[in-house]
C-alpha cells in the first residue's frame, strides 16, 4: 500500500522503493553506491507531517548520507521478510533501529500481515480456546485486538503478553544478527522504558526495560530519546497537515522532537565508521 498521503497538501514525501522491495519509504531515493547510514523504523522515523524528519536532520549534522527506511506499520517481520531491505541494511556502515512494538509480530498465538505488520490476520486455536466467546473476526488491527482481549480478561492476558514479548526478543535478536555493520538501538517514545509492562498501553506496545536492554546488549549503543518539556510544549508547531488530520498529527512526534532525536543520535554516531 502506498504511503504518499496526497491529502497532506504541501508535503511531498517522494515515496520510493529500493531494489525489488514491496515496501515504500520516504524519499528522495538515495544513491547507495557509497558510504551511508541506514535507519529502520516505523511512522515516527518516516516522519509523517514533519517537513524534515530526524534521519534528514541527522544527515545534515553528520555530513553523511542517511537512508530513511522508516515505513508506517512495518516492523521486524516486514524488514526480515524483504530481501531488498535487508540488502540495504547489510551494506550500511551503521544502522539505526527504532524500537518497534511487540504487538506487530506473527507469533504462536496470532498472525499478522507480512508487510503491514499492524494488521491482524488470524488467531491460533490456542488463543481462541483461551478467549472462548470472543469473535476474532471483529478485529482488523493488532492493537484493537490486544486491548479488547485485555479488557475481556486481564488475568488471562499474561499468557498473550509473554508470547508476544518472547517473539519480539527472538525476532529482534535475528534482526541484529543480520546487521553486520555497527548498529544503534533507538528508543523513541514519550516515556523511558518501563520496568514492567503488563497491559497494552503506551508505545512501543508491550516492550519493557529488560527487553530493550537485552537487545541493546548486542548493539554498539542505545539512545533513549524521550522528549524534553520544551519539545512537548512545542506540540505540532511546524508540522504540515490538513485540518481534519490534526488529532493524528498531535499524536506523532513533532518537529522539535525530531530535532532532539537527531541531536542525540549525532552525538553517538560521530565516532562510528
Amino acid at each position: 500500500m502506498a504511503y504518499a498521503y496526497p491529502e497532506d497538501g504541501a508535503l511531498d514525501y517522494q515515496p520510493c522503493r529500493y531494489g525489488r522491495s514491496r515496501l515504500l519509504f520516504r524519499g528522495p531515493k538515495r544513491d547507495l553506491a557509497g558510504d551511508y547510514i541506514a535507519v529502520l523504523g516505523g511512522i515516527e522515523t518516516y516522519g509523517r507531517y514533519v517537513p524534515a524528519p530526524y534521519p534528514a536532520l541527522l544527515e545534515r549534522e553528520l555530513g553523511r548520507l542517511v537512508v530513511n527506511l522508516g515505513c508506517p506499520n512495518a516492523g521486524p517481520d516486514a524488514w526480515l521478510g524483504d530481501p531488498s531491505v535487508m540488502e540495504v541494511v547489510e551494506r550500511a556502515a551503521v544502522t539505526v533501529v527504532q524500537v518497534p512494538a511487540a504487538s506487530d509480530l506473527t507469533n504462536r498465538l496470532y498472525g499478522v500481515h507480512p508487510r503491514r505488520n499492524d494488521r491482524f490476520v488470524k488467531a491460533s486455536a490456542v488463543l481462541q480456546a483461551v478467549y472462548r466467546g470472543v469473535d476474532f473476526t471483529d478485529f482488523a488491527f493488532t492493537r484493537h485486538m490486544l486491548r479488547a482481549l485485555h479488557a475481556a480478561g486481564p488475568e488471562r492476558f499474561s499468557i498473550l503478553a509473554e508470547e508476544v514479548q518472547a517473539a519480539w526478543l527472538s525476532r529482534m535478536g535475528l534482526l541484529m544478527e543480520r546487521i553486520p555493520g555497527r548498529k544503534v538501538l533507538l528508543w523513541m517514545a514519550d516515556h523511558p522504558p518501563r520496568a514492567r509492562v503488563e497491559a497494552p498501553v503506551g508505545e512501543p506496545l508491550l516492550v519493557d526495560q529488560a527487553m530493550v536492554e537485552a537487545v541493546a546488549a548486542v548493539t554498539d549503543g542505545l539512545v533513549l530519546a524521550v522528549p524534553s518539556a520544551a519539545a512537548r510544549a512545542a506540540g505540532a508547531e511546524g508540522m504540515v497537515y490538513p485540518a481534519m488530520a490534526e488529532p493524528a498529527a498531535r499524536g506523532l512526534p513533532g518537529v522539535a522532537v525530531h530535532a532532539e532525536v537527531a541531536g542525540l543520535l549525532a552525538g553517538v554516531l560521530r565516532g562510528m565508521g
